[in-house]
């Protein structure tokens, strides 16, 4: 690791359909080998797949599965005296975007339609009604917390 005081953010500039700084990390996370055209067109494709099937905002329904998939707590190692503790710790807000993001693109893919676009846009469907792989991983990540509670004095 860096012995300096503080590492600067990088600032990313919003998307250019939405003005939109969760749906430009978000095309971000959603990118493979560089080609960034390729990650919008996917999103925004999923998104109008979105307001086809809620008659609604997609934009909001997209904002609103994401902010259901994002993680409270999480557990990290912690060595203390020869034994390795999973200690439950608080997640930032910047990383629980970053794994809200992650596991839906993650769990999107796995999915079986036909293109990326559907398997996207059932994912967020699914993870708006509080159900799908994404949102078990995340109920799976809270209840190795909540298992672990024991050991939250051991924070750091």
């Amino acid at each position: 690791m860096s012995r300096k005081k503080f590492i600067a953010k990088r600032e990313i500039l919003p998307d250019p359909k939405f003005n939109d700084l969760v749906v430009a990390k978000f095309i971000n996370s959603l990118m493979v080998d560089g080609k960034k055209s390729v990650a919008e067109g996917i999103l925004y494709s999923t998104l109008d797949i979105l307001q086809k099937r809620t008659n609604d905002d997609p934009l909001k329904v997209f904002k609103k599965a994401l902010e259901n998939l994002k993680p409270v707590l999480e557990v990290k190692s912690r060595r203390v005296g020869g034994a390795t503790y999973q200690v439950p710790v608080e997640v930032k807000p910047a990383r629980r975007q970053s794994l809200a993001s992650r596991w839906l693109i993650e769990f999107a893919r796995d999915r079986a339609e036909k293109s990326i676009e559907e398997k996207l846009a059932s994912e967020v469907l699914d993870a708006l009604a509080n159900r799908g792989g994404a949102m078990k991983r995340k109920d799976d990540v809270h209840r190795m917390a909540e298992a672990n509670k024991a050991f939250a004095h051991f924070r750091w």
